[in-house]
This record gives structure tokens, C-alpha cells and sequence, in this order.
């Protein structure tokens, strides 16, 4: 494969955290670069975020809520279905007595 050169400017901070990214991905730099170019060529977009994605305060709001239930055992997981139908199944013929 023929390679050419591509020279660009750029924060060192962001490229020290962009090579970081690309190498916990499995690759080069360079190769993220040619798949983002081979995706702007391909689909003739570019997809870019000013803004960092952050919970809105909703959701905050319900994670803490979901760490109180787990913290007070309201939480049930499961293996496998069978123990789950086997959970729900005791605890629908506790509530038929209960009533």
C-alpha cells in the first residue's frame, strides 16, 4: 500500500490524548486518522461535538436512587432466567396469600 504524508498543527495535549485513545483501541494514530478520512470520503460528513457529554441532572438523580436501592437489598440479579421466573413465582404466591 502506497503511503503519502500528511502534515497538520495541532495542541501536543491533543494529540498525546488522541494517540492514547487510538492505542487503547489497537491502533496507530495515523490508521485512526485514515479511518476517519476514508469515513468523510465515504459518507461526505463530519461529525463533531463541541460539548462534552455529561448526565443531565435527571439522571444523576435516578443513579443515586439506583445506589440506594442496591445499598438497601431492594436490588435482585440473576444467572439465569429460570432463577428469575423462580423469584418472581415465590414472590407472586406470597402476595395471593397475603390478600
Amino acid at each position: 500500500m502506497k503511503t503519502a504524508l500528511l502534515t497538520v498543527k495541532i495542541d501536543p495535549k491533543v494529540k498525546r490524548k488522541a494517540h492514547a485513545v487510538a492505542e487503547a483501541l489497537g491502533m496507530s494514530l495515523g490508521t485512526l486518522v485514515s479511518v476517519q478520512l476514508n469515513e468523510f470520503i465515504r459518507t461526505k460528513t463530519v461529525h463533531a461535538s463541541l460539548s462534552e457529554d455529561r448526565p443531565t441532572p435527571y439522571l444523576l438523580k435516578a443513579l443515586k436512587e439506583s445506589a440506594a436501592d442496591v445499598k438497601a437489598g431492594r436490588v435482585y440479579s440473576f444467572d439465569n432466567a429460570t432463577d428469575a421466573i423462580k423469584w418472581l413465582t415465590s414472590r407472586k404466591k406470597s402476595y395471593s396469600s397475603a390478600s
